[in-house]
C-alpha cells in the first residue's frame, strides 16, 4: 500500500447508527407460509390497493349473489301466491340448478382473478424474494393455490347461502322448510368445493406460463367458452356414439356441473344434453379428477424447484 493509500484509510470513520440484530420471535415457514396466503386472498380481491383493481372481482362476487337472490325472490313470490311446493312445481331453479346456471361466470371470475396472485410476482421479480430461504417454491405456490381456492369457495357458497335463506324465509314456516332441505347443505357446500377445486386448479396452471395477466385471462375465457359450442356441435354430428360422447366430455365448462348433478342426484338442464351424461358415474368423477388434479401436479412441478 503506497504513502498516499495508508493516509486515506487512516481518515476513515465508523458510525454507530443503531443498528441492531433482530430479536423478536422467529415464527418459521408457517408464518411464512400464511402471510402469502393472506397476499394471495387480498391480491384476488383487490384489497389495499386503488378502486380499479376491485372493480372487476367485485362485480363478480354481487353479480353471483344477486342471481341468488332474484332466484330466492321468484321462490319466495310462488311460494306466497301457491303455497309450500309451488317453487318445485313450477321448476323454478333450485340448488341444483344454480351452479350449472352461473357456471360460465364462476370460469370467467377464475380467469379475471387468478393471474393477479401469480403473474406480477414472475414480471416483477418479487418472486425471487419470496423463495429466500426458508420459503421454497412449493410453499409459494401451495399457499397461492389455498388463497385463490378460498376465494372461490367464498363465490361459490355465497350466493347459494342467499338462495337458501330466501328459500327458507319465503316459506310459511321456515323451520319446517329446513327440517325438510336440510340435505341441500351438505349438497351444495360439496358442489361448490369442487367447482372451487376445479377453477382454481386450471386458472393457476395457465397463469403460471405467463408473466402477463391480459393474456391468461384472455386464454382461460377462450378456453372455457370456446370449448362448449365447438365440443356440442361435433358431439351432436356423431349422435349418441362413442366417439362422441367422448368428445362432449372435453367440454370444460360441464366437467364440474357433472359432479354436481351427481351430488345432488339430480341432471340440469346445462348438462341434459350432453352425452357425457351417458357415461357411469365413476367415469364422471373419475374424469373430474383428473382435470383437478393434473393441473395442480404440473403446477406444482414448475415451482417446486425455483430458486431465487
Amino acid at each position: 500500500m503506497t504513502s498516499e493509500g495508508r493516509t486515506m484509510g487512516a481518515q476513515g470513520t465508523v458510525f454507530d447508527i443503531g443498528y441492531r440484530s433482530y430479536g423478536g420471535p422467529r415464527e418459521g415457514r408457517n408464518r411464512s407460509r400464511l402471510a402469502i396466503y393472506k397476499d394471495g386472498l387480498r391480491g384476488a380481491l383487490g384489497l389495499g390497493r386503488g378502486g380499479r383493481a376491485k372493480i372487476l372481482p367485485w362485480f363478480f362476487i354481487i353479480l353471483l349473489g344477486g342471481i341468488g337472490l332474484v332466484f330466492a325472490l321468484f321462490a319466495g313470490l310462488a311460494y306466497q301466491l301457491a303455497g309450500s311446493g309451488a317453487a318445485d312445481a313450477l321448476n323454478l331453479p333450485s340448488h341444483s340448478d344454480f351452479n350449472g346456471i352461473a357456471s360460465i361466470i364462476f370460469f370467467v371470475f377464475a380467469a379475471v382473478c387468478a393471474p393477479e396472485l401469480l403473474c406480477p410476482d414472475r414480471r416483477e421479480g418479487v418472486i425471487n424474494l419470496y423463495l429466500v430461504r426458508p420459503i421454497t417454491g412449493t410453499d409459494y405456490v401451495l399457499s397461492r393455490w389455498l388463497a385463490f381456492f378460498t376465494v372461490m369457495l367464498g363465490v361459490a357458497w355465497l350466493p347459494q347461502t342467499v338462495l337458501l335463506i330466501g328459500l327458507a324465509m319465503g316459506d310459511s314456516d321456515p323451520v319446517a322448510y329446513l327440517r325438510v332441505n336440510w340435505l341441500d347443505v351438505p349438497r351444495y357446500l360439496a358442489a361448490g368445493a369442487a367447482f372451487a377445486a376445479y377453477t382454481t386448479s386450471l386458472a393457476m396452471l395457465v397463469a403460471s406460463f405467463t408473466t402477463r395477466r391480459a393474456y391468461a385471462s384472455v386464454f382461460l375465457v377462450g378456453l372455457f367458452v370456446i370449448s362448449t359450442p365447438f365440443t356440442t356441435a361435433l358431439a351432436m354430428e356423431l349422435d349418441d356414439s362413442s366417439a362422441g360422447r367422448w368428445i362432449s366430455m372435453f367440454n370444460l365448462s360441464n366437467i364440474p356441473v357433472h359432479l354436481n348433478d351427481l351430488i345432488f342426484g339430480e341432471v340440469s338442464d346445462v348438462t341434459r344434453p350432453a352425452p357425457a351424461r351417458q357415461f357411469p358415474p365413476s367415469v364422471l368423477v373419475a374424469w373430474y379428477f383428473l382435470w383437478t388434479v393434473a393441473p395442480v401436479a404440473i403446477l406444482w412441478r414448475r415451482y417446486r424447484r425455483l430458486t431465487p
